[in-house]
């Protein structure tokens, strides 16, 4: 059987002149629907973010050409507007306190009980769904799957800066979200009866109003028959996107594999360890050692990662993904993380740039090296028109819904 998958992004909304974010997500949901383009976004907890939906797709070309779709889309809107939108964990320049969080009776409670957790909440993910053959192999996969996650998020790694400042870290985006009660590796379940009955002591406790606020790094959807990523820092580049999408496949193909062969997930019960993994790869990204979860020792990332494929490579070739994702994977490594990147165009405290060039990437229109700041006229300030080509608009499937 074919593993489908579909992917949720997270945009942050910038004021084109200041690179500032601004509580205009609004705006620009009215926008779209106006062209008729708003069946693929929905709002988020903060009024500076858009959710777009994907379809769902068989192939990472069809997966790819969406997002492009959808991301110019969201371009062209935000453009008429005088602003523009960027895919990242979180952006340079951010002040709580100019936006509020979204209008939604189940927002306003949320903000009501979580109080500044939910004023900080100016942060963007990008999360993947596929499909999955039941409600306990999802659950049984999901052990299998999260110690391979770490890698994901430092593949991803896109937010060093919160409110103007360096973090030291690749994805301070991990630090804002694993603030939530419920956010992090999941726990150690046998099977669906187990973790429903976790997951309902969690919203009889009070602790959380719903299952949808169950925000665990890789969760069964509440709502699909699908397992969802939720690890991953938004991405600026919409291939990292789909390297992300499709090592995540991988990992449930391989789970679900060895779910049916065994019977059980073959967890050993313990993810201290792999707190401390993900703290790691937010902290270094692909620029320093990540805990391998083969050995639980220190590695050097780019090692990781190719040992990560290599385990994967009999479920990449199975969906046909071997070539592009190892491709993707060593031109990733040669890049770095856009949190590099980002620092790298920021030097001497230049954080507009930083804003420009993540705009510039997210839109598809930087293609040059890392290392080189780009040029002031690429960027968000300069954006006057349309935005660039993309992909046509594809008669695709069902829409994933998104879930806050």
């Amino acid at each position: 059987m074919t593993v489908r998958i579909g992917v949720e992004e997270e945009f942050h909304v910038l004021d084109i002149e200041s690179g500032e974010l601004v509580p205009r997500a609004a705006a620009v949901l009215r926008r779209l629907a106006r062209h008729g383009d708003g069946d693929a976004f929905a709002t988020e907890l903060s009024q500076s973010a858009v959710e777009s939906n994907s379809g769902v797709h068989s192939t990472l070309d069809g997966l790819l050409a969406d997002l492009r779709t959808t991301r110019g889309q969201l371009d062209r809107a935000a453009a008429g507007l005088g602003l523009a939108v960027a895919a990242a964990g979180t952006v340079p320049l951010a002040r709580p306190e100019a936006v509020p969080t979204g209008l939604t009776p189940r927002y306003r409670r949320m903000t009501a009980e979580y109080r500044r957790l939910a004023d900080e909440q100016l942060i963007c993910g990008a999360h993947v769904h596929a499909d999955i053959p039941d409600r306990d192999t999802a659950v049984r996969a999901m052990c299998v799957v999260a110690p391979w996650l770490p890698p994901l998020l430092a593949l991803s790694a896109s937010s060093p800066y919160w409110l103007g400042e360096d973090t030291g870290y690749a994805s301070w985006r991990t630090m804002v979200w694993q603030r939530w009660p419920t956010a992090g590796p999941p726990g150690c379940f046998t099977g669906a009866d187990d973790y429903d009955r976790a997951v309902d002591g969690l919203v009889t406790s009070g602790v959380i109003s719903d299952p949808g606020m169950i925000y665990y790094d890789v969760r069964p959807s509440a709502h699909l028959p699908t397992l969802e990523l939720r690890i991953a820092d938004a991405c600026p580049r919409v291939e990292t996107v789909v390297l992300v999408a499709a090592l995540f496949r991988a990992l449930v193909v391989d789970a679900c594999s060895r779910v049916e062969r065994h019977g059980r997930s073959g967890c050993d019960g313990h993810h201290e360890w792999l707190r401390a993994a993900t703290w790691r790869a937010a902290r270094s990204g692909l620029e320093g050692e990540l805990v391998d979860p083969a050995t639980r020792l220190p590695a050097p990332a780019p090692a990781v990662v190719r040992g990560l494929l290599r385990r994967l490579r009999p479920a990449l070739e199975h969906c046909g993904d071997w070539d592009t994702v190892s491709s993707l994977t060593e031109e990733t490594l040669a890049r770095g993380t856009a949190a590099r990147r980002l620092r790298e165009l920021t030097y001497g405290g230049d954080l507009l740039a930083g804003v420009d060039h993540l705009a510039a990437e997210t839109r598809g229109a930087c293609r040059r090296p890392s290392g080189r700041p780009a040029h002031r006229g690429s960027g968000t300030r300069a954006r006057t028109g349309t935005g660039t080509g993309t992909a046509p608009d594809l008669p695709e499937e069902r829409r994933t819904a998104g879930i806050p």
